[in-house]
């Protein structure tokens, strides 16, 4: 047991550790964009106090682009703030469809720099289980991970949240490459260790390409 909660305190680490690197570089391509908006700007007023007139509409549309990233750096810190609080409770009520509208806005950033789309599929109605929300987290993130490298041709991944008896099941499907992909390749002891603590359970279909995460109401 203690080995097994070694390897999630692991996976654990490094899944915050690789979000908090994404979340940031967006944070820095934002900080870039606001700076070169206020040095249009500052541009702008250095004309204007040599005499030239100011071209008030360029301002205007300047300042709303600063907003806008403004506004992209008050999405981003609350992704990161969402994400640390998501340890504050081993164990609560959670909307997985809710929970992966949050993983894929957080992973938006990595998934697009693998060439990956990705296109969520909520249930009709909410589907919430009692569970330790980092730890699914994890979990789905390691299980988009490994989807995104079996991704095919078209490197679209679908992602469906489904009601279950007793629980729920999250269907990533589109995953043309499982068919030449070995049995031993997923899941890991990451996933193993997770999919423990979490008491769920996974399947991979070659044949369908998809993979199913079956959770059972804590």
């Amino acid at each position: 047991m203690g080995y097994q909660w070694d390897i999630t305190g692991e996976a654990g680490l490094e899944f915050f550790g690789k979000m908090s690197a994404s979340l940031s570089h967006e944070m820095k391509n934002v900080l870039a964009t606001i700076n070169e908006n206020a040095g249009l700007i500052q541009d702008y007023a250095g004309l204007a106090q040599d005499g030239k007139p100011l071209d008030v509409e360029r301002v205007k549309t300047i300042a709303g682009k600063i907003r806008g990233q403004v506004q992209r750096a008050d999405d981003i810190v609350k992704n990161l703030n969402r994400l640390a609080h998501s340890v504050d409770e081993y164990s609560t009520h959670t909307d997985i469809g809710e929970l992966m509208t949050f993983l894929v806005s957080l992973c938006g950033r990595i998934a697009s720099v693998r060439g990956i789309s990705i296109e969520l599929q909520p249930a009709p109605v909410p589907v919430t289980i009692s569970t330790n929300p980092f730890f699914l987290k994890n979990l789905v993130w390691l299980c988009l991970d490994f989807a995104m490298n079996m991704a095919g041709e078209n490197k679209s991944i679908g992602i469906f949240v489904e009601n279950k008896e007793k629980g729920g099941q999250i269907r990533l499907a589109g995953l043309e490459g499982l068919a030449q992909a070995s049995e031993s390749t997923f899941p890991g002891k990451k996933e193993m260790a997770l999919l423990n603590a979490l008491g769920a359970d996974s399947e991979t279909d070659p044949e369908s390409g998809e993979l199913m995460i079956s959770l059972l109401e804590g």
